[in-house]
């Protein structure tokens, strides 16, 4: 997973930005469920709380966003959540997005996330591949499912923009995007592109 997040970070890294991907040991090893998303927000905190006074932004690299509004209660500088940022970008790109999501069981919270951000009648479908955290670590076998789900998304749902609904997916944009003949939403670099322009503005 980090190191999906780590591979979205390279380009602004070669221009000079200074993002730095941690893991939050204290956190589950894994977001699936609705309680594994509430017991990441406390070492999120404690984590940022701690080294606030050296960041310009920082960025909640999964995509339910744990946290997005509690921590920018709490914090001086922005925070900006991947799954937020990859639906304004995928808005920004194409009249209906579709979502490919890990789970089956992670549809029901995206879909109340998408209506309390009022972007339903934009949302053409969200559709799970069906492989948990521990199957990400074959890339091959993810890949071919994400092309399978992106064009039933494409076909079936009339996606004209697919958002990749996972941290973990970084790796796979550019193929995904030559496969599928549509613009690829990656909510990792979406969120950075955010991050690093607040910097910069700082």
């Amino acid at each position: 997973m980090t190191a999906a997040i780590e591979f979205a970070a390279a380009p602004f890294r070669a221009a000079g930005s200074n993002i730095v991907c941690v893991e939050m040991k204290d956190g589950p090893a894994g977001i699936v469920t609705e309680s594994e998303l509430l017991d990441a927000v406390a070492p999120m905190l404690s984590y940022a709380l701690a080294v606030e006074a050296d960041a310009a932004a920082f960025v909640i690299a999964c995509f339910g966003d744990p946290g997005l509004h509690l921590l920018r209660e709490r914090l001086k500088c922005q925070v900006f959540g991947i799954g937020e940022c990859g639906v304004l970008a995928a808005l920004a790109r194409g009249q209906r997005f579709g979502v490919i999501s890990l789970l089956q069981s992670s549809i029901p919270r995206h879909m109340r996330w998408f209506g309390a951000m009022g972007v339903h009648s934009r949302l053409a479908g969200d559709r799970a591949m069906g492989l948990g955290v521990a199957d990400l670590k074959n890339r091959d076998a993810m890949f071919s499912r994400m092309v399978e789900v992106g064009q039933m998304l494409k076909q079936q749902d009339g996606a004209d923009v697919i958002l990749m609904g996972g941290a973990a997916m970084s790796f796979h944009r550019a193929a995904l995007e030559a496969e599928l003949e549509m613009p690829v939403i990656d909510p990792n670099f979406a969120a950075l592109t955010w991050a690093d322009g607040v910097s910069k503005l700082r």
